[in-house]
């Protein structure tokens, strides 16, 4: 009974009771009385890979529910599925490319490019025809994101745990490839072709440029991690 709750549409679930009738009640009178403005302003569903900045042998599909603030802006609650059970494993900011080079090299560093995902028919949005998403997919390719992941549910954790993992894009180059077995995986799922999307998006326009602080590791063969120390807090009075 208890490992039919843990799995539901084949994704797996934290440790917990199932909710009670009540809490269903509840939630559904929440949702009728609340506006939930931030979540309704989600009106993408992009699928793609991400890979891990200090380890990208691995590798994981996520799926980002997109809010655009304006023509040079996106925020993306990234989950490990596109189910209803999905976790909330991440957020990614994406900009333009005016505002990335508006940044400081060292924040540039932990940015990745888009170019390389649009193209090569990695990055998709299930279910919506190639025609209608083209305008889209000609603007991401010209963006740079930022991914932190939370939760490391590819290892197996049923909680997130420990501090956040900066996350790189796929790239043309060794380690940055997706493993194909992923890429089947979830081509089978949605019914298309990364392949055939590739060629599709052959006259879809390169950025000019590329900065080179973006994709660091391509150049410097460097990663980023980060760990947790105690430091001394700032206290507005003494403790006792």
């Amino acid at each position: 009974m208890e490992a039919a709750a843990a799995e539901q549409g084949g994704e797996k679930i934290p440790p917990g009771k199932p909710m009670s009738m009540e809490q269903h009640m509840l939630d559904k009178g929440a949702q009728m009385l609340q506006s939930l403005k931030p979540v309704k302003q989600m009106n993408q569903h992009i699928c793609t890979f991400a890979l891990y900045s200090h380890d990208m042998t691995r590798q994981i599909e996520t799926h980002h529910f997109v809010t655009r603030l304006n023509q040079d802006f996106l925020q993306c609650a990234v989950y490990d599925s596109g189910d209803s059970t999905a976790r909330l494993i991440g957020v990614e900011y994406i900009v333009s490319d005016k505002i990335f080079e508006s940044l400081p090299p060292d924040e540039q560093k932990l940015w990745h490019s888009h170019a390389y995902e649009i193209k090569s028919g990695l990055l998709v949005n299930p279910r919506v025809p190639e025609m209608v998403v083209r305008p889209e997919l000609e603007n991401l390719a010209k963006t740079y994101g930022k991914f932190w992941c939370t939760w490391q549910t590819d290892r197996g954790d049923k909680l997130p745990m420990g501090p956040p993992v900066l996350m790189m894009s796929p790239q043309p180059v060794n380690l940055g490839m997706v493993n194909p077995d992923l890429i089947v995986k979830r081509d089978d799922k949605y019914n298309i072709s990364s392949e055939a999307l590739k060629n599709a998006r052959i006259e879809i326009p390169e950025p000019e440029w590329i900065n080179p602080q973006a994709d660091y590791w391509k150049q410097h063969g460097v990663g980023f991690f980060i760990d947790v120390e105690a430091t001394e807090m700032k206290k507005i009075v003494p403790f006792p």
